[in-house]
């Protein structure tokens, strides 16, 4: 457990609804604090709801740079300015450099709408209808070098109904997500989260429900 909150910096592309559950729950929870909201594109709904709340906020736009390593090379020293000591991908739709992992080792967790190793990359939800899956779900996850590929935190399932379409399905997911990510980033703030290779161990507190 911390003395004091851990500040964290959300990336996000769109309309935040998972920023907006870290953000909701971080005054219960009091081990995380979202430090700055950096954005891809300006003019996202994100924006404004960071704003709302008071949370510094920055636009790190990807054609402003010449390469991956560039871009990566300028969110971190935006969350490094901000005191951040870990990065949450919350609906982030660009693909960090390595340089990000050496900067935050073990410190950036990415929430997927698949249960990881299945339909990983940008159209999870409509690779699963189109699969004819009959359960889906979320996965939060440390980030690594592969897309969607670092170690598991924690998954849970989500039943594909069959009349589910991608609007439908996706309405689901994001409920459970936005449970999951803040019980994460707590967890990883309170220090109660450890990766041995491919495998996470969580150090549930005695009045958490476990999952």
């Amino acid at each position: 457990m911390t003395d004091s909150p851990l500040p964290i910096a959300v990336l996000i592309s769109g309309s935040g609804s998972n920023l907006q559950a870290l953000i909701d729950a971080q005054d219960a929870a009091q081990d995380y604090v979202v430090a700055v909201v950096i954005s891809d594109r300006p003019d996202v709904r994100g924006l404004d709801r960071a704003a709302d709340a008071g949370i510094s906020t920055k636009v790190v736009e990807w054609a402003d740079f010449e390469s991956r390593s560039s871009f990566t090379r300028a969110l971190c020293d935006v969350a490094d300015c901000h005191g951040a000591k870990g990065l949450v991908l919350a609906g982030f739709m660009r693909i960090l450099a390595p340089i990000a992992m050496k900067r935050f080792p073990a410190a950036i967790i990415n929430v997927h709408p698949a249960l990881l190793p299945a339909f990983p990359g940008a159209h999870a939800v409509e690779n699963a209808i189109e699969y004819g899956v009959t359960l889906t779900g979320v996965t939060v996850h440390f980030v690594d070098e592969q897309v969607d590929h670092g170690p598991i935190i924690v998954q849970e399932a989500v039943r594909v109904a069959a009349d589910d379409d991608q609007t439908s399905l996706h309405r689901r997911i994001q409920d459970v997500e936005h449970r999951l990510l803040p019980d994460a980033v707590s967890a990883f703030a309170r220090g109660n989260l450890t990766v041995q290779g491919r495998h996470v161990r969580w150090d549930r507190m005695p009045e958490e429900a476990v999952g």
